[in-house]
């Protein structure tokens, strides 16, 4: 085999991505809340922003915000060309954008002269804003193990018992439970200084008389045992079913119990309610579960002539503006040449920032149109009455790639007269229906839900009488499709939603 070496030209086509788009880019994927984030975050990095005082009610500028005010014309797109867009090219020193700057802050210097000051009326707006998000900051709630410890405080034990008790509270996890891997033989042997197995028994005993009741248990059955109590309803068939028969309840496997413990199939049911009601996880309760907290990005509302508004729920977003000062250090040809070139980067950044706001503001507000167009039978008749639609035809719609489309929808949510939804809740497959008709995914799904709920529960229908029944309404589907939505619902099997009544 030979082996040179040669020179070649060819012509290739590769995508570049410059530093403008990717920011557009991230900046189109952020929700309010994020991009919110990441405007005060530049507010701290970059020194030629600055943040303007809000409007009032009227939507007027408030004192101090001339700055603000002007500033913004810079941008305006109008027929004069010292109004157009600024447009920053990055292959040259910005000489002329900045040329047309100072132009333009020229025109303008009456209005330019004075800084941005904050007004006393808007000090004290802030000083408010701080205040209220003080007092309205959740204290930290009493945990588990605090609550245990209370009421140790007024139980009547021996000092050694007190603390071997503290000692197990303190392994207790948020379920309530005393994990597997912690041994009673282990817990004896890292207490300092070690004791005896059986004392730690005797301190696990008063531990699980503590409320709430199950606390402290080693495993499912134990926490369950320990919450019945000598009033329990059908307390022997209810301690049978916990020691023997938790599987076969899972599985609804009725007849296996009756059979092997000879009560009655009425007195099973009823002690299964009677379990029902007791707690599998005591600690829960003390947990404080991340709730997110959902801020729609956009707002549908119909109006009177009965079609919808689109309008972006951005007042969030601080008012963000470029001083005039840092514009004339950028030109002053005597300046430092660092910091002219500081000055010019920073003030590109900012632009930049301030291009990419307004494009995700357009791009967000023509992908929500298209789709409310689209989707108009969801917003009106409900979401059982959702289309198919697919994120390539809003592209086309709207004139940009499909990966705009799902940058703009991504983590966003619309607030609409049906509720609150995630844009990508209007996106969704379907197939043909027997008469050709385009139907979405979500409309079977409904469908198989009302035939599972009118279904004889004594003789529930399998997967395969359900593809029959969604066939006969015009609904072709496969068998894994039925099963997929079915478990996708948590609706369980047939031989699980049988009563065995």
């Amino acid at each position: 085999m030979r082996t040179e070496m040669t020179l070649a030209t060819r012509m290739t086509q590769n995508m570049i991505l410059a530093p403008r788009m990717i920011q557009s880019m991230e900046i189109l994927q952020l929700p309010i809340m994020a991009l919110q984030e990441r405007l005060q975050q530049e507010l701290q990095e970059n020194p030629v922003l600055e943040l303007a005082e809000s409007t009032n009610e009227e939507g007027q500028a408030l004192e101090g915000d001339e700055d603000y005010a002007a500033t913004a014309t810079l941008v305006e797109d109008t027929s004069d060309p010292g109004n157009k867009e600024l447009v920053i090219d990055e292959s040259s020193s910005n000489e002329l954008d900045f040329d047309r700057l100072e132009a333009i802050s020229k025109d303008w210097e009456e209005h330019l002269n004075e800084e941005h000051r904050p007004s006393r009326n808007g000090i004290d707006q802030e000083g408010d804003k701080k205040h209220d998000a003080m007092q309205n900051m959740a204290s930290r709630p009493q945990s588990l193990q605090d609550y245990l410890n209370d009421q140790l405080a007024f139980m009547d034990i021996k000092a050694l018992q007190d603390k071997l008790v503290r000692y197990l509270i303190a392994h207790i996890d948020e379920n309530g439970y005393l994990p597997e891997k912690f041994t009673l033989e282990d817990l004896a042997q890292s207490c300092q200084p070690a004791v005896s197995v059986a004392d730690l028994e005797d301190a696990l005993q008063i531990l699980q008389k503590l409320d709430p009741p199950g606390v402290g248990a080693r495993d499912l059955r134990e926490c369950l045992l320990l919450q019945l109590r000598p009033e329990t309803p059908h307390r022997d068939i209810v301690r049978e079913l916990i020691l023997h028969h938790l599987e076969d309840i899972q599985f609804n496997r009725l007849p296996v119990i009756q059979r092997r413990t000879g009560f009655d199939i009425g007195a099973i049911k009823e002690a299964i309610e009677v379990l029902k009601h007791l707690n599998p996880r005591p600690g829960a309760q003390f947990t404080s579960e991340n709730i997110p907290y959902v801020v729609p990005d956009i707002l549908v509302e119909r109006n009177e002539d009965g079609n919808y508004d689109i309008r972006l729920l951005d007042d969030w977003l601080p008012n963000v503006y470029i001083p005039r000062r840092y514009v004339e250090l950028a030109k002053q040809k005597g300046s430092d040449p660092k910091t002219r070139e500081y000055l010019k980067h920073k003030i590109q950044a900012a632009e930049w920032l301030k291009d990419s706001i307004e494009q995700r503001r357009k791009t967000l507000e023509k992908v929500t149109r298209a789709i409310v167009e689209h989707q108009k039978a969801f917003l009106e008749k409900g979401p059982e009455h959702i289309e198919p639609l697919k994120m390539q035809q809003i592209a086309d719609l709207v004139g940009v790639h499909v990966t705009t489309v799902s940058r703009a929808v991504d983590d966003k949510w619309v607030q609409t007269p049906r509720g609150i939804f995630p844009l990508k809740r209007f996106f969704g497959g379907g197939t043909q229906s027997n008469t050709g008709e385009e139907v979405a995914w979500e409309t079977i799904k409904q469908k198989l839900l009302e035939i599972i709920e009118k279904e004889d529960k004594s003789n529930p229908l399998s997967d395969e009488d359900l593809v029959t029944k969604l066939n006969e309404a015009g609904y072709p589907v496969a068998r894994r499709t039925v099963t997929k939505y079915r478990k996708g619902a948590s609706i369980p099997s047939s031989r699980q939603r049988k009563d065995w009544a």
